[in-house]
């Protein structure tokens, strides 16, 4: 399996924002957002080749019960029904990162879903020639619905801004997203970007009913890796 990173930090965003948990990063994406916060996993997929037992082996080597797979695209990853099975034997809480775009029936505590808004496609970049594969794929409700029914989830959706909630509003209504599990989050990869975008995001949530979550990794360290 393909791993950009292993590293151990705190839950930036969703629900568990602020537990200590331990990252495992697989590099390798469907998708190619323009607003990438990991190209190093997508545009540009970097790492090494680590089997089930060294990502345990490195894993085992911090102090935290909780570990979050995530991305890239961690549901493509060979091996991921293995991996989130060895985790489970290990007692370890399992986040599984992903955009909603591939089932894979895997063991998880938290099915943590990020759909693409329209916001994400790369319309400019690379001359525009992954646009049309990304807007194919970047949406696929049946996959969504099955993650929804079989999992626990939280349901995220990176917001640019405040006319991306129609796109929302339509995606959870299709989807009979329960609003305390639908998550809105500012786009951004700095600290005065992911503020300003947030204070008009937390009164969308006042008036909607959806969860504000910050992105907590920005507030503190900024577009940095490993953290």
């Amino acid at each position: 399996m393909k791993i950009a990173e292993i590293f151990f930090s705190i839950q930036g965003e969703g629900i568990l924002v602020g537990v200590p948990s331990v990252f495992v990063r697989t590099s390798g994406c469907n998708l190619r957002c323009t607003w990438c916060d990991t190209p190093y996993t997508s545009w540009h997929p970097e790492g090494e080749n680590l089997t089930i037992e060294q990502i345990l082996d490195q894993i085992a080597r911090f102090p935290a019960s909780h570990v979050v797979v995530t991305g890239g695209e961690p549901m493509i990853a060979p091996e991921i029904e293995m991996l989130t099975a060895a985790l489970h034997q290990r007692g370890l809480h399992i986040t599984i990162e992903t955009a909603g775009t591939v089932y894979k029936p895997v063991t998880c505590d938290l099915m943590s879903i990020s759909p693409k808004l329209a916001n994400s496609t790369p319309r400019s970049r690379d001359g525009g020639r992954w646009a049309e594969l990304h807007d194919r794929l970047r949406y696929q409700p049946e996959t969504l619905a099955d993650l929804l029914r079989k999992y626990s989830y939280q349901l995220k959706f990176v917001v640019s801004e405040p006319a991306d909630l129609s796109e929302i509003q339509t995606i959870t209504e299709a989807l009979a997203a329960d609003p305390a599990r639908t998550i809105l989050m500012p786009e951004g990869i700095d600290r005065d970007t992911t503020r300003e975008r947030g204070l008009w995001l937390a009164e969308i949530c006042k008036t909607t009913g959806y969860r504000f979550s910050p992105r907590l990794h920005i507030d503190l360290w900024g577009d940095r890796r490993g953290v």
